[in-house]
Parts: C-alpha cells; structure tokens; sequence
C-alpha cells in the first residue's frame, strides 16, 4: 500500500482494505461483500480519501439527505447503486446522514477469464460520478437486495471450484439488472434530464455568440461535462437514451446547426466560419460538414441563396 498523494490512501487488495477498515477478512482473495446490516457504520466511515484498484458497487437501501445531481440538489429518501471502478477516488458519505445495504468489491482478475472480463466496459455506469447514482424503485430495490443476499449466501458456503463461476454470474446478472434500471431512470426523470439538455444548449449558444472557438477550438464534451457538473460517460448515455444521439455526436449536430446559420446569413468565407467554430484546419470543418449534410459548405450556401 502506498500512494504519491499523502491525502489519499491506495489500496491494490481487497484484503488489505478490509484490514484498513477493521472488517473480517473476504471469503475470496478476489471478491468482497460487506453487509452493513450486519456490521458497525461507525467501523466503515473514515474521512480519509481512498484510492483502490478493484471495481465497487455500493447498494444503498436507504439513505437520507440532498444528493447532488450536476449543479443541482435534490431531495432522495430511496436507495440506490453507486459504482467505481479502478482508479477512482472513494470519498467518504458526508452529505448522506444514515445509509444500510452492501457493499461489493471485485478485482479485474476475478473476471479476467470470464467473457465479463472483455465487456464490462459496456456498463458505462462504471464511470459516472457517486452523484449519478441509480435511484430504485420499490420493486427494483427487492429485486437488487435479493441478488446481494444471494451472492452473501454462495460466499457464506463452502468456496469450492464451481463458487467462482457462480459468482461472476450473479455479478454479470446485477450488472445487467443495473444498465435497465438506469434506462428507465434516464426516461422516468424527465424534468431534470430536459433540463440537463436546455443547459447543455444554452452553453453551446453562449460559446457559438462569443466565438470563443477562434481562442479554445471546438466545445469538447470534456468542457461540456465540466460545466454540466457531470460525468462524460454519463451524459453520452443520457442523450443516448433521450435523443439518439451520445454527446460527441449531439455537439457535432450542434456545431453543424450553427455552421448552417453563419453561411446562410454572414459574408464569412468558409475558412472563416471554420476558425470562429474552432475548427484548426478549413478542410476539417469542410469534411464534418459534407459528412452529416451530404453538401460542401459552398454548395450549402449556394443552395441557401
């Protein structure tokens, strides 16, 4: 264990974090399950920041308290799922008064040899922010919590060599459990969803009346997330979902959107409308545009005319 960051601790085992947090050693060397029904709050919570280099995904049965959902609060009396993956920083739950459920830990190697090993990048939810967590429902909750206390219950048996690939079949099932349940969050919570979208726009519309692209260059989803207050991954699942479209695709629409209006109304020379978009090279911004509107910018313009 060690860390170049003396505020953060890395941990590269499991075992060695159960030991940090004074919990019983895992059943697995691998595999991890915390039941915080069954263990003290007081022995988990620390101050201190963590670094691991395993995935965790926290169910969270009930919790009380605003959780922050880009620029915004929000008031979340249910529980939910959070998830990290390798690398990411575990900070401590300040803003959560009270909270019970599990807690899963699981190396990379554990699933290395299993097709979940290759393909668990497709759960985006990996790398959303701990505020974007997955809100259940009554029913989603039951049918969660009953996956944790199966899992709790395979660990609790005799490890024999068929545990292994019980196990990563339970973990892929809640995974796969997990990706529907945000869908339907991303469809149910429409208000705020929306309202990301009309925020996401008005950023684009103020970087487009500025110019400042002749500065920054194009409005990258980085600049985006960052001024959402969200995850990248996130909201490219987000637009996904809601419009078709993830967010370096919706930026391009945009971009094109507003190339449109500065040939068809301004005197600016097509090389011109490139730089003030952000475009480093003329023939770049040519190439995107005949690409999505099946028309050089000049024959745009001269069609327009």
């Amino acid at each position: 264990m060690g860390a170049s960051n003396p505020e953060i601790k890395h941990f590269k085992s499991i075992s060695t974090l159960m030991r940090y947090l004074s919990l019983p050693a895992p059943q697995h060397p691998l595999f991890a399950l915390i039941d915080y029904n069954q263990t003290s709050q007081q022995q988990t919570e620390s101050k201190q920041k963590l670094s691991i280099d395993f995935y965790k995904i926290s169910f969270k049965d009930k919790f009380s308290g605003k959780i922050k959902y880009g620029q915004d609060y929000y008031d979340f009396e249910e529980g939910g799922l959070a998830f990290l993956k390798p690398g990411q920083i575990v900070t401590p739950y300040n803003n959560l008064e009270s909270y019970e459920g599990y807690a899963l830990y699981f190396h990379p190697d554990f699933i290395r040899t299993y097709p979940l090993g290759t393909s668990i990048d497709k759960y985006g939810f990996f790398s959303y922010n701990v505020s974007e967590a997955l809100y259940l429902s009554a029913k989603e909750k039951a049918i969660i919590e009953q996956l944790f206390q199966t899992m709790s219950a395979e660990l609790n048996e005799n490890i024999d060599q068929f545990s292994q690939d019980v196990l990563v079949s339970q973990l892929e099932l809640l995974l796969n459990y997990s990706k529907r349940f945000y869908n339907r969050q991303f469809i149910t919570r429409k208000a705020v969803n929306h309202k990301v979208i009309d925020s996401l726009d008005q950023i684009l519309k103020d970087y487009f009346q500025q110019k400042k692209g002749l500065d920054t260059g194009l409005p990258s989803v980085a600049f985006i997330s960052d001024q959402l207050g969200l995850s990248q991954r996130y909201l490219s699942d987000l637009l996904k979902m809601l419009i078709g479209k993830n967010a370096q695709q919706y930026i391009q629409y945009l971009v094109i959107e507003e190339a449109k209006e500065l040939l068809s109304i301004s005197s600016l020379s097509v090389a011109e409308v490139a730089y003030q978009l952000g475009f480093e090279h003329p023939q770049s911004f040519s190439k995107l545009f005949k690409s999505k509107t099946q028309m050089t910018p000049l024959a745009f313009r001269a069609s327009f005319n």
